[in-house]
This record gives C-alpha cells, structure tokens and sequence, in this order.
C-alpha cells in the first residue's frame, strides 16, 4: 500500500510539472519511457531463462515438500484447488462477457501463469504480466502497468480472498457458528474485502491475510498453523490465482474502454513477440 500511495503522489508531481513547465515535463516523461524500455528488454531476458528457474523452483519444491502431512491433509489440498478452478472460470465468464474468448487468453498468458505458479510471487510476475497484456492481448501499456502492479496488493483472490474465506467457513461449526447464516456470509464478504487491501505480494502473505480474518471474525487461528506444512502446495495455486485475476482487471478494463488491440490479440504469439523484437 505504501508503494502504491508513493508512485500515486510522484506521479501526480509528473503531471503538476508538466503542465507548469512543458519542457522539464517533457524529460521527466522521456526518462520514464525510457526506463520503461530497458525494464522491457530485461523481462524478454527473463522470459528466455525462465524455464531453467522453473526447473530449479519445481526441484526444490518436491525435495522440501513432507509427503506425510500432504496425504494426510490430502482433501484441503483437493478442495483448496477445487476452489482455485472454480474462479478460473469466473474470469473466464468475465472475459467472455466482454466479448474477449477465455481460452485464447488463457493460452497467452499461460507462461505468466506457470512463472507465478513456481515462483509463489505475484510481485516477482509483476513485469511478465505486463509484458504479455501489452505484447499478447493488446492492452495499453497505461492499463496494463496499472492492472499488474495495483492487484500485486489489491484484491488478490488466491491469497486475500478464496483461503481466508475457505479457513473461516472450516473453523465456523467448531465454534458453534452456522456458516450457511446469510448476515455471517455477508460479514466474512466485507471483513475479506478489507483486508485484501495490502496484503504482500509474496509467499506466505495468505497465512497473514488468514490470521486476520479469523481473529476479524472471532473464530480460532490454530487451524492456520497446523496447514504451515502444506502451505507452499497451495500457495502455487492461489499465486497463479492472484496473477489471473490482475490480469483479467486489465484486459477487461481495456475492452469496455475500448483501447484494446483486437489485432495483436488475435494474432499468433511467435508473430507478435517477432513484430516487437523488429
């Protein structure tokens, strides 16, 4: 929250100077864009070495992982991704509902979602995401900086939403509380959309976002330490999540602006990243 606020005031600051001085505004600008271009070249690296880093991340993933406590909890784990799919597929109705085929865009923006699945960081998939709105789908660049970087600690629906929502319906009927109530539901709703605002964009932030729910809530918080065990399992999940959802924001946000470039996104991926490289 404290970085967003930041760039919100350094780039009020951006457009107060450019209209009281136009000539130092314009080199403010230039400079931007021009950062903007280098970190550009720098995720293409990226994208280049990221199936070795995928390979190291999965690696460490199996060695580290307690087979034990994965079958024993076996059946959070399924219903934990259970969930996960099923807002996949709200997005996709979002994005068919303004008119964007899911599938395509799924198989665009396939590659982010496998980096941020390894990684478990929705910051570290901050500039991938970028890249493949603005080079696959055809969002601006505007909308898709905005999208990517804002979601990174805004509405993450893995992490902030589904697992706090999902531990505090499992820890209700141990306390005698009814989750089916209708003013229960509507309480967990909007002390979840809270504290969705701020919450890290990096392994483990779920398991904060959860505590806080749960104490919000009154409900007991051991239940969160006794899922630490296979914390990393899910959180892969709910990482691609978080990064769907941002991107998703984007790409609709872009098409009901209409400022999406319907050509690039129907476009093959080789024959845009080519065009981009020329």
């Amino acid at each position: 929250m404290q970085v967003s606020i930041q760039q919100l005031v350094f780039g009020i600051a951006a457009l107060q100077l450019h209209r009281d001085d136009a000539a130092k505004g314009e080199r403010v600008l230039a400079a931007i864009d021009t950062l903007q271009s280098w970190v550009m070249k720098l995720v293409r690296l990226v994208m280049k070495l990221t199936p070795y880093g995928v390979l190291a991340l999965m690696t460490k993933m199996v060695a580290t992982s307690n087979l034990q406590d994965i079958i024993k909890l076996g059946s959070f784990v399924v219903a934990s991704y259970l969930g996960l799919g099923i807002m996949f597929v709200v997005h996709g109705v979002l994005l068919a509902s303004t008119g964007i085929n899911p599938l395509r865009f799924f198989r665009k923006i396939a590659p982010v979602l496998r980096f941020a699945f390894t990684s478990r960081s929705s910051a570290a998939t901050i500039p991938l995401s970028i890249e493949a709105q603005t080079r696959r789908i055809g969002v601006p660049e505007s909308i898709a900086s905005f999208a990517a970087s804002f979601g990174t600690t805004i509405g993450q629906n893995g992490c902030a939403g589904l697992y706090p929502a999902m531990l505090a319906v499992m820890v209700a009927p141990t306390v005698g509380i009814n989750p089916l109530d209708p003013v229960w539901i509507a309480t967990l709703v909007g002390i979840v959309t809270i504290s969705s605002a701020g919450v890290a964009g990096v392994g483990g932030g779920a398991t904060f976002a959860a505590l806080f729910v749960l104490h919000a809530m009154g409900l007991p918080v051991t239940l969160v330490a006794l899922l630490i065990s296979i914390e990393p399992l899910i959180d892969m999940g709910r990482t691609a999540l978080n990064v769907s959802g941002s991107m998703t924001a984007g790409t609709v946000t872009s098409q009901l602006l209409q400022q999406t470039d319907k050509a690039r996104f129907a476009a093959d991926d080789e024959s845009v990243l080519n065009a981009s490289h020329t």
